[in-house]
């Protein structure tokens, strides 16, 4: 088989995913007198330039604003954004002057792997993106100015009553490394130590200055965005009133039983418009879990595995077209927990889809972890919390249960207590045969855990003496 020619990756490839935008990009060939004051959504093939034709050049209501290097499929792309950059210094015209370049989003590709970056901060970094952006995102990119938001929280910070030195300092440290241009961090917080808290507080200076104006807080059970959408909800702000009386807060659909208790709660549901065609004006935070996002990013042969009893199930999940602008900064909550090779996978192509800035939180940093946020930017362990009184050390109690571990053995003609979740009810049923039930049936099935939580809950009164002689609760 003959090498691919870039010709071939133009018309094959990058053509393809320009032209599968929404909206798609135009592409069309420059010709001699073209009024580009006309073009909207266009991408201009072999613009002139005073240092040679680029191969794409990107104009959105008139204005040059991109222009594309292609290479062959073979070829990698990164290091391709020079020739990008010589073509942006070396336009007739454009929209601005950025020491010395007149065009300010690049990007390099071989159709399959794109590098883009914004020249107009030379803060900025190049970086890999999933796709290409769309016009609309461009505008927007253009129209926003987020540096003189992150210069405003560096230098002005919202004040947030409540927070703890060390939340402060976790706070200023993810602050610090996006003004810095780091675009994936992690956060490691001991259990107990206020996450939540800490992350709601960031998010409310980040909106404030300016720094960002669409975010997404990741969870993976539908408990823990539960959880945080009421911690939004309490949360008051520096001028007295609640996060979400001053910026939108959106969220899933919920069920009674996602919220633990009998409170009234009425979360608003995000419209499916902010996802699908993301607007400058939109100011807001959206709590989902990662299973959903996963469904609509991915469709559901993508899915984690779910059963339609898990509490977690997502059944009116439906697949979207999100841009990868959607959102601005990334907010993974127990990013640590353990997963198959293919979840990770899964999570990972999730969060690669998104070009923004991705913050993971976590208690105890897993290499999985650490492969998707790549660095620890600020730590506080439950040791340092225990020295500074903020957590008290604790005494490990080790329980036993011969019936979790061993299963138990039913006798002809016993009543076994049956639980219909469906039906939300229990009934009794005549064990017929003699046999046994497994340990991993009773773990999912049975209560032995709430009577090891009763017995559990009885440590502290026991005696000393007892806690010693005794290894194992009381046999159940």
């Amino acid at each position: 088989m003959s090498e691919e020619l870039e010709w071939q990756t133009r018309r094959d490839r990058i053509n393809k995913k320009l032209e599968a935008l929404k909206p798609p990009w135009k592409i069309i060939k420059y010709k001699d007198g073209l009024d580009t004051s006309s073009l909207d959504r266009h991408a201009v093939e072999e613009y002139p330039t005073a240092n040679g034709p680029a191969d794409y050049a990107l104009f959105v209501r008139g204005k040059l604003l991109g222009i594309i290097e292609a290479k062959k499929v073979s070829v990698g792309p990164q290091n391709v954004l020079e020739q990008a950059k010589r073509y942006s210094r070396g336009a007739f015209s454009g929209p601005g002057n950025w020491d010395g370049y007149r065009v300010p989003f690049l990007y390099a590709t071989n159709g399959e792997i794109i590098w883009h970056i914004d020249v107009r901060n030379p803060r900025n970094i190049s970086r890999q993106i999933s796709n290409f952006h769309t016009a609309d995102a461009l505008s927007d990119f253009f129209a926003y100015d987020f540096s003189s938001g992150l210069e405003k929280l560096i230098q002005n910070p919202a004040p947030v009553e409540g927070l703890w030195p060390y939340q402060l300092q976790a706070v200023e440290s993810v602050e610090a490394a996006i003004a810095r241009g780091k675009r994936a961090m992690l956060l490691a917080m001991a259990t107990g130590t206020g996450k939540t808290f800490t992350t709601v507080s960031l998010i409310y200076r980040l909106l404030e200055s300016g720094a960002a104006r669409r975010v997404l807080f990741l969870v993976d059970r539908r408990a823990l965005a539960a959880q945080a959408v009421r911690e939004f909800a309490s949360f008051t702000t520096p001028s007295g009133t609640k996060f979400n009386k001053e910026y939108e807060v959106y969220s899933q659909s919920f069920r009674k039983e996602d919220f633990g208790d009998d409170k009234s709660f009425d979360p608003k549901v995000l419209p499916n418009d902010y996802l699908t065609a993301p607007q400058a004006t939109h100011t807001f935070v959206y709590v989902s879990t990662i299973q959903r996002m996963t469904i609509n990013l991915l469709g559901w042969e993508h899915a984690f595995a779910q059963n339609p009893n898990d509490p977690d199930f997502e059944g009116e999940t439906q697949q979207l077209d999100i841009p990868i602008h959607a959102f601005d900064i990334i907010i993974a909550d127990e990013c640590h927990r353990g997963y198959t090779a293919k979840e990770t996978a899964t999570w990972r192509r999730v969060m690669d889809h998104f070009d923004a800035v991705k913050v993971g939180l976590t208690a105890t940093p897993a290499s999985h972890t650490l492969a998707l946020f790549r660095e620890v930017i600020y730590r506080y362990t439950t040791e340092q919390a225990v020295l500074d009184g903020v957590l008290v050390d604790y005494e490990a109690v080790k329980i036993k249960s011969d019936v979790r571990i061993n299963g138990i053995f039913l006798k002809p003609g016993e009543h076994v207590g049956l639980w219909i979740r469906k039906q939300g009810r229990k009934t009794m049923m005549n064990w017929k045969t003699s046999g046994s039930l497994p340990s991993m049936i009773l773990n999912r099935r049975s209560p032995p855990l709430r009577v090891i939580e009763r017995s559990f809950m009885k440590w502290p009164d026991m005696p000393i003496s007892i806690r010693k002689t005794q290894a194992v609760f009381p046999r159940f």
